[in-house]
């Protein structure tokens, strides 16, 4: 009776450290891409425009060097308010 508990306990114990897939570290990996729109930071940024608050929260995310970090190279050229907003945000949060 004792020995078959002892080995209940140790296949328990050796199962607890076994791996869960190709890469696993622990933490879940996101994936390729700009995050879903439900993951993304939230930032209170009421009454600046909505390419703004994208830039911002784009360049504060990379300052801080998160997983939702980015720099949208098209935008950025293209859009003054994203990349006054992604200018912003990545000096405001690189001070903290």
């Amino acid at each position: 009776m004792m020995r078959s508990i002892s080995a209940v306990l140790l296949i328990a114990a050796l199962a607890g450290c076994a791996s869960t897939g190709p890469g696993s570290t622990g933490q879940s990996e996101r994936p390729a891409g700009p995050p879903p729109p439900s993951a993304r930071p939230v930032y209170n940024l009421t009454g600046y425009s909505p390419a703004f608050k994208d830039g911002y929260i784009d360049g504060c995310e990379t300052a801080k060097k998160s997983a939702y970090g980015a720099k949208d190279a098209r935008r950025i050229s293209a859009d003054t308010q994203y990349r006054l907003g992604w200018n912003d945000g990545f000096s405001i949060c690189r001070r903290k």
